[in-house]
């Protein structure tokens, strides 16, 4: 079905490996599969959480395929850099949780990539960068908007000026990621993540993700307004009397996702 891609479910969790002998460079081609696959697991109902890592090892994705990159000029660069954000935004507003479990490299478009993501975990092994500057261009799928809002504009500045790579502990310090696992360990935790999440009320999980999301798109007000409306929607809905009875009776929850 993809050339560049492995996508498998396990129950309710989706997982989708980048799969391309280059230290699953990111070329046009995977972006176009990507974009169907992402279309692909929106429409599935049953996967209620999405973990996104590397194949081999190595890489999550270690940047974009330069042999590509070679041939952008203004016209290319604006429509290729326009399409990767619009796919990663689609990452970014998928209404399930999405985990990056960043196993080696992820440098450039795959830093670009894991920022987009939900939540982030790493093996000890792993390493982010946005090394652009090296190639006398900046980043132009995300990292300039997406890394400041995570780490702080510090930071961020830091990164995307020097072209520095940090490793795991550093990453964890500055809150790019929030767990890091021996690569043994590294997808199973993932997976237990998922499964923490997939237990809460699916629409909470959406709505909470949402309002998150938002928090730096407007100002504080607005935010809170849109919080207090997300949560209405919330209490309105038979989740939160579920989630609240199960409460009283010392029960599991069954949410039904209405």
């Amino acid at each position: 079905m993809y050339k560049h891609l492995l996508l498998e479910t396990e129950g309710n969790i989706g997982l989708l490996t980048i799969n391309r002998p280059d230290m699953n460079a990111l070329c046009n081609e995977m972006v176009e599969e990507l974009d169907r696959a992402l279309t692909g697991i929106e429409q599935d109902s049953g996967i209620k959480a999405l973990i996104i890592t590397g194949a081999g090892g190595r890489a999550f994705m270690a940047g974009a395929d330069i042999r590509e990159l070679a041939d952008r000029d203004f016209i290319l660069g604006r429509r290729q850099t326009k399409q990767r954000q619009d796919v990663f935004n689609k990452i970014s507003n998928l209404p399930i949780p999405v985990i990056a479990a960043v196993n080696g490299f992820a440098l450039g478009a795959g830093l670009e990539l894991a920022l987009a993501c939900t939540i982030r975990v790493a093996s000890e092994k792993a390493r982010f960068g946005a090394p652009e500057v090296n190639l006398g261009i900046i980043p132009g799928d995300g990292a300039t908007q997406r890394l400041p809002r995570i780490i702080g504009q510090g930071r961020a500045m830091h990164l995307i000026l020097t072209g520095e790579t940090i490793g795991a502990g550093e990453a964890l310090q500055y809150g790019l990621v929030t767990k890091v696992y021996s690569p043994e360990e590294l997808l199973d935790g993932a997976k237990g993540m998922a499964e923490t999440i997939i237990t809460k009320g699916p629409l909470a999980v959406m709505y909470a993700k949402e309002a998150v999301n938002r928090a730096f798109d407007a100002s504080l007000q607005v935010g809170l307004t849109l919080e207090s409306y997300l949560h209405a929607l919330a209490c309105a809905s038979e989740d939160k009397r579920e989630g609240v009875q199960s409460f009283i009776d010392k029960r599991k929850p069954e949410f039904k996702g209405r």
